[in-house]
């Protein structure tokens, strides 16, 4: 059975979606779901029948739904294709609280129906090959760890008045997928530190953030994101990910470990040769992944997952837990102490 996925959001992402779900051998695109002409067009875009909402979309028989809507609808999104009982994915971040997103797993969980979350990068062989190396022992036990993203926004980025209001920063936008990496590759955080400003632009909303994470494995880890500075450290400039952005041969993550040392996304492993001594010359490798877009093996990874062949790779649960933490470094930038965290949901 090949799943018919619907698209709800016509958006950026939502388009991005609509395009990977028609192009896999996994899926079909049932429909797109969206009140305004541009779902209309999307659809036509990509042969797909159009729908103003999910009711309508019912009629096209989809077999789960991605749900790529503004944040603020991803609950009542969630909680619609739960009540249809169907399969959904929502975009990140889950909701645009933990309350909200605690209430979404809930009604997924006592539905019995699968609810996953758009933290595609996790499906990247770069990701699912570092995970591997680092449960594998390649730097031993992991101690130590630092990720970027550093980049400079346009100033008519801003031209939108709600990417100047709070909520829109880099944290809750962009840092969120940092953070879903560390976790995936590094567990569980238990507690944050973080400071933030908005001294570069003064808007209400953040332009600069540094953060110390505490994990329950005992690593320690920092993690600092700035809009505001040219720099060539980030996930999107350094993974060559997205074709939006241009690709710098740099590393964004950092991750030093008893034996070794990890950097991401290159993949470059180093180790001492013979003792380990800051004296010892470095043994350095580097691994070689097949470049795949994750956005599509998430699509394919969702169609298996709507077959009953295999459990989500990132949960509603997961999702939720990650926005936990971005939550937690906002409220401690906000008061300036350290929040610790009680997570729910184990390591995925």
């Amino acid at each position: 059975m090949t799943p018919r996925i619907a698209v709800m959001g016509a958006g950026l992402i939502g388009r991005r979606h609509a395009m990977h779900v028609a192009a896999s051998p996994d899926a079909d695109l049932a429909c797109v779901i969206d009140p305004h002409p541009v779902g209309r067009d999307v659809a036509a875009e990509y042969g797909a029948p159009w729908a103003a909402s999910l009711d309508q979309a019912l009629a096209y028989r989809p077999d789960g739904v991605i749900v790529a809507t503004p944040n603020g609808m991803h609950m009542q999104h969630g909680l619609d294709c739960i009540a249809a009982n169907l399969p959904v994915l929502v975009e990140k971040p889950l909701c645009d609280s933990v309350a909200d997103a605690e209430r979404l797993v809930a009604a997924a969980d006592a539905a019995g129906v699968p609810l996953l979350t758009g933290h595609h990068r996790r499906h990247n062989p770069l990701m699912q090959r570092a995970r591997q190396m680092i449960d594998g022992g390649a730097i031993g036990r992991p101690l130590v760890a630092n990720a970027m993203f550093w980049v400079h926004k346009p100033d008519d980025y801003f031209d939108v008045a709600w990417r100047r209001e709070k909520g829109a920063g880099p944290v809750f936008l962009n840092l969120i997928h940092d953070i879903d990496n560390l976790r995936f590759l590094l567990g569980d955080i238990t507690a944050v530190t973080a400071a933030e400003s908005n001294g570069a632009r003064g808007h209400a909303v953040e332009d600069t953030s540094v953060i110390l994470l505490e994990f329950a494995s005992g690593v320690l880890a920092t993690a600092s994101v700035c809009d505001a500075t040219v720099a060539a450290w980030s996930w999107e400039a350094n993974s060559g990910e997205n074709p939006a952005y241009p690709q710098v041969d740099q590393d964004c993550y950092l991750i030093g470990g008893t034996h070794g040392s990890l950097a991401l996304p290159s993949l470059t492993l180093r180790r001492a040769q013979g003792e380990r001594s800051w004296y010892a010359p470095l043994e350095t490798s580097r691994e070689k992944v097949p470049a795949e877009d994750p956005l599509a093996r998430q699509v394919s990874q969702f169609a298996r997952v709507i077959r009953g062949e295999e459990a989500p790779l990132v949960s509603g649960r997961e999702g939720l837990e990650t926005l936990r933490v971005i939550e937690a470094v906002k409220q401690s930038a906000a008061t300036g102490t350290r929040i610790v965290l009680d997570p729910e949901g184990g390591r995925s």
